[in-house]
């Protein structure tokens, strides 16, 4: 009895066998892909190999609850019926289908982001319709697709072959052995649940070599478990009436001390401008795409051409690797806290947003998206702090000439914020209109005869296009009476990879920034060390407005401009100051670097000490954008 009771156990083995073999050969895949960024040698490949199918054993351990519970309450009668024998062999087949379809998805994955599954495939698993549109169009599914029932057959037909499957179907167990059994396997996930984390996986100083000994499907679940992170609990920390002390000297607010939090006044003399605003937030322009940064040639023309007659901000750099942190860091001028953005947040109505502040100037504000808004829930942030939204739904047939699953086309879109300006226009209202781009995205699909590269040809293909779209625009735009009274600010959302050796790469958060308006404002290249917090206080600055500001960004131009970036991803928070790149890690640590080689391409650091001065202002940036959020001291409280 217990030989047949162990047959039917027997079948968890053999789903624990199959994911560890499958994922160690994707494991090997990825490290061969990975051979020039590696740190290489024996011990390194250990850890790997080891920390891996470790956490290997964690997912599956997760993965085979609802298998346990089948084995454990199917009776005995079924068990031994040949429709148990149709439910094995089927389930077996979907089994092997799903684990190949994992493996080739953990690899294009990396090849996109140089990772295992994280945080990002978390936010994108909640929009199928756009994520799996957008695989569509991407790749040949079809083809993909067959290939994976392929080796699933082939696998499927080597268990039949020698009698794996077959010698598990009998079975003569009593409930009980069958709970005995069934409780170690289900007390298993439990209590890695409790005490296991993916610090495990730091085996290394090198990025790629802690990713490759983590497990997707695990990175999946410590994702979804871990999509807010709490500063006090993660994060070093001091006092909180001296952070917020240290915050707004580092913010230059002279607070009233009545008032809590950052409020405080921003005071001009003059005249206040009521110039147009048009935001272009590009899909990922990273720099290196820019030859006036030191990128590529040919790339973007226009763009290039444009920075020789605007202010161009050459060191300038994204706060975080996706869309949302984007446009929150313009919004709100505040850092990339831990864990979500603010964006995807439940809290996030009524913040300090520059968009109230408009309002209140008697603008009319626009969030324009060639997709659908729900996505990554811009809409409902929008809308609620400022914006009227315009997205794809507004779009008739003929202003859509064509879209991916992401959007329309960037021509579209820029033809689309070129109406609604000349309605504000007629209406006699500024306007400030924020424009999201989509065509710099997989698939790279765009309509042909448009520039010298073919459409569905590659990221680079997509850059050139929309730079074409993007000097279009403009040139359509000086046709325009509002033209001349119009400020044109272009920035990058974030870069086209966060992928680097190291964590927080400089070179892959640095984008470009313009702010052409070549009637109002003298061309010039700012070579001050800057990032997407500091957008808006410059832009007011240049418009000569006095206002309440709750904003932790600074006027760039200003002779008094404390030159830093704020950066981060949803676990690291970064500050970058006086050449030094000082780093907050759950685990309350703090690491420092000075690049040794640092250029638009590629950064490299050495290890240095964090000076006290240092730790104290990265904390105050963070701890107190956390606190501040936490008691809703970040909000507007204006009228509008």
């Amino acid at each position: 009895m217990q030989v047949y009771l162990q047959n039917r156990f027997r079948f968890i083995t053999l789903v624990i066998s199959i994911f560890l073999m499958v994922s160690a050969i994707t494991r090997t895949v990825l490290l061969l892909q990975s051979l020039t960024m590696i740190e290489f040698n024996l011990g390194q490949l250990f850890s790997i190999y080891i920390i891996g199918a470790f956490y290997d054993f964690i997912a599956v351990s997760y993965l085979i609850i609802p298998f346990v519970l089948y084995l454990l309450f199917m009776p005995k009668r079924i068990f031994r019926h040949k429709i148990h024998r149709v439910v094995t062999y089927i389930f077996i087949y979907v089994l092997l289908y799903l684990v190949v379809f994992y493996a080739f998805s953990e690899w294009f994955f990396w090849n996109e982001f140089g990772v295992r599954f994280n945080f990002i495939a978390v936010d994108y698993l909640v929009y199928t319709t756009e994520v799996i549109g957008n695989i569509r169009e991407s790749y040949p599914m079809g083809i993909l697709l067959s290939v994976i029932a392929m080796i699933s057959g082939l696998i499927f037909f080597i268990l039949i072959r020698y009698k794996l499957i077959t010698s598990l179907l009998k079975d003569k167990s009593t409930f009980k052995q069958r709970f005995y059994y069934s409780l170690f396997y289900l007390l298993l996930p439990l209590l890695f649940f409790d005490v296991v984390s993916q610090d495990y996986a730091k085996v290394s100083k090198n990025k790629y070599n802690n990713e490759l000994a983590k497990a997707g499907l695990y990175s999946l679940f410590s994702a979804f478990r871990n999509n807010t992170l709490d500063y006090d609990t993660f994060y070093l920390k001091e006092d909180n009436t001296k952070v917020i002390s240290n915050l707004r000297t580092l913010i230059k607010a002279t607070v009233n001390k009545e008032k809590k939090g950052l409020l405080h006044e921003i005071k001009k003399e003059g005249l206040e401008k009521n110039y147009n605003v048009m935001m272009i937030v590009v899909e990922s322009l990273s720099g290196e795409f820019l030859e006036s940064l030191g990128g590529f040639k040919g790339l973007t023309p226009n763009l290039d051409g444009l920075a020789k007659e605007s202010l161009f901000f050459d060191k300038f750099y994204a706060t975080g690797t996706r869309t949302i942190r984007g446009m929150e860091s313009i919004t709100l001028s505040v850092p990339p806290t831990a864990g979500r953005s603010i964006v995807k947040r439940p809290d996030n109505h009524n913040m300090f947003s520059s968009g109230f502040i408009f309002k209140n100037k008697g603008y009319e504000t626009k969030f324009i998206y060639g997709g659908h808004g729900y996505f990554d829930n811009m809409n409902d942030f929008f809308s609620h702090n400022g914006f009227d939204i315009i997205d794809r739904t507004d779009f008739s047939d003929e202003e859509d000439t064509f879209h991916t699953i992401w959007g329309v086309c960037d021509e579209n879109l820029m033809d689309k914020a070129l109406s609604e300006a000349d309605k504000s226009y007629k209406a006699h209202k500024p306007f400030m209109s924020f424009v999201m781009t989509t065509s710099n995205h997989r698939p790279y699909d765009f309509p042909d005869g448009r520039i010298d590269m073919p459409s569905h040809s590659g990221r680079d293909a997509a850059v050139k296009y929309t730079d074409f779209a993007i000097g279009k625009f403009i040139q359509d735009a000086k046709k325009k009476p509002w033209f001349k009274n119009t400020i044109f600010v272009i920035v990058a959302d974030h870069c086209a990879s966060s992928a680097g050796e190291t964590y927080l790469p400089l070179d892959k958060y640095q984008i470009p920034l313009f702010m052409y308006a070549p009637k109002i404002l003298e061309a010039k290249r700012i070579s001050k060390v800057s990032s997407q917090v500091d957008i808006m206080p410059t832009l007011f600055s240049l418009l000569n407005w006095s206002y309440e500001s709750k904003f932790y960004g600074q006027d760039i131009l200003e002779d008094t401009f404390d030159e830093r970036a704020l950066m981060g991803t949803y676990q690291l928070l970064g500050l970058y100051k006086d050449n030094r790149l000082s780093i907050l890690v759950p685990g309350k640590k703090l690491y420092g670097y000075v690049p040794i080689k640092m250029n638009i391409f590629d950064t490299q650091y050495k290890d240095v000490r964090v000076p006290k001065e240092v730790e104290d202002e990265i904390i105050s940036y963070y701890q107190g954008a956390s606190l501040l959020h936490k008691q809703r001291l970040d909000r507007y409280d204006g009228k509008y």
